[in-house]
């Protein structure tokens, strides 16, 4: 049977065959990611979670810290999320929580809400349970150092995507490529498309500030040339969807993609729903505004009043962060009479999640620039 066409996707991503409904939303940034725990007993050497939930169990919808359940709705809500991605850690390792957010999502917003879910657990019983609750879609982490046909210590993962079918739900396997494992890469591959797995997802190996040095312990590169990959793994990638005759979808993503077009296509959702309208939206999702900060010791909602009405404003022409202690209003108003305050201000870029993550600040006024961070007395 000759393998599907090759199809082409952004920042050097590709696949044969069709793409699963996971992967379809998380590229137009529908995809909530809930991550559950960063509690994991297989301890990968290149796994990539930050130092803020690497082995720590947290919970996180998207860049918001849960600590309700309507954290999590709301952040749904703020995407427009048409599905939800559960991850960490292990999923399976906390499976009470895990079970008890698919009954949350599918409640909320109905059977449509696809929810799919990555583990390294090779787990049937834990799996079926998820799958009765709702769980469209899991996806296995096969250990590298079991890569091949999956015999002997490897049998559990065999069995649980064999067996899978019956429990009424998607599997398949998501691995990253470790550049120098391409024969077992290849042998597994074979494997795969034997069992019949739903689809295959590869991911670029990469470097974050948690493995790094784990890596280069292991004599790993950097690729000049493509972000945080690792050097090669994109090439045996490329080559193994490009020469394969398999009849499993296979899909190569790249770590490019997941921040250019992923992450990107989730920011620009976000802010188009919870953005204020005096804002600027950018093409890569971030948000630009005015900022007027102020110390503790001052009066921030007597200081919105008077820098709304200094710079010609409505009452929803600015707001309010009392918890950053500063007054948001558009750019270009604040710019014309912040030489009039003896606040600091600035033109603020922000990505418009939960977190607020600053990319960068202008001075627009003298009180910006001293030690002491302005924020005397006056207007």
């Amino acid at each position: 049977m000759e393998p599907a066409p090759l199809h082409l996707l952004p920042m050097a991503s590709s696949y044969r065959g069709e793409l699963s409904p996971a992967c379809q939303q998380c590229a137009e940034g529908k995809k909530m990611v809930l991550f559950v725990t960063g509690l994991c007993r297989f301890r990968c050497f290149y796994c990539p979670v930050s130092e803020r939930r690497n082995q720590k169990d947290v919970v996180y919808a998207n860049e918001r810290r849960v600590l309700r359940d309507e954290d999590v709705l709301e952040e749904a809500r703020s995407i427009g999320a048409a599905g939800t991605g559960i991850t960490g850690g292990d999923p399976l390792g906390v499976i009470d929580r895990t079970d008890h957010y698919v009954r949350l999502l599918k409640g909320e917003f109905g059977a449509e809400h696809h929810i799919h879910l990555y583990t390294h657990e090779p787990n049937p019983e834990k799996l079926q349970r998820l799958a009765r609750s709702g769980l469209d879609e899991f996806r296995l982490h096969i250990p590298h150092y079991l890569w091949g046909p999956l015999a002997a210590s490897g049998g559990a993962y065999r069995s649980v995507l064999e067996d899978a079918p019956a429990w009424g739900i998607r599997r398949g396997v998501e691995i990253p490529v470790l550049p120098e494992k391409e024969a077992e890469l290849r042998r597994l591959l074979t494997t795969l498309d034997e069992i019949g797995v739903d689809f295959v997802n590869l991911n670029e190996m990469e470097f974050s500030e948690t493995n790094e040095d784990h890596l280069h312990g292991r004599a790993y590169e950097l690729d000049p040339s493509n972000g945080w990959g690792v050097r090669g793994s994109r090439a045996v990638a490329q080559r193994v969807v490009r020469e394969m005759r398999l009849t499993v979808p296979v899909h190569y993503c790249s770590s490019r993609f997941k921040d250019g077009v992923q992450l990107k296509q989730r920011l620009l959702r976000r802010a188009e729903r919870t953005a204020p309208a005096f804002a600027e939206r950018t093409g890569d999702g971030t948000v630009v505004y005015g900022v007027v900060e102020a110390k503790p010791s001052v009066d921030l909602a007597r200081l919105g009043r008077r820098v709304g009405e200094l710079a010609g404003v409505g009452a929803d022409g600015y707001r309010v962060d009392f918890a950053r202690r500063r007054v948001e209003l558009g750019a270009e108003p604040l710019r014309r009479v912040a030489g009039r305050l003896r606040f600091p201000a600035w033109e603020v870029e922000e990505y418009p999640t939960a977190d607020a993550l600053e990319v960068e600040r202008a001075p627009l006024n003298s009180a910006a620039f001293p030690a002491d961070g302005g924020g005397g007395g006056g207007t």
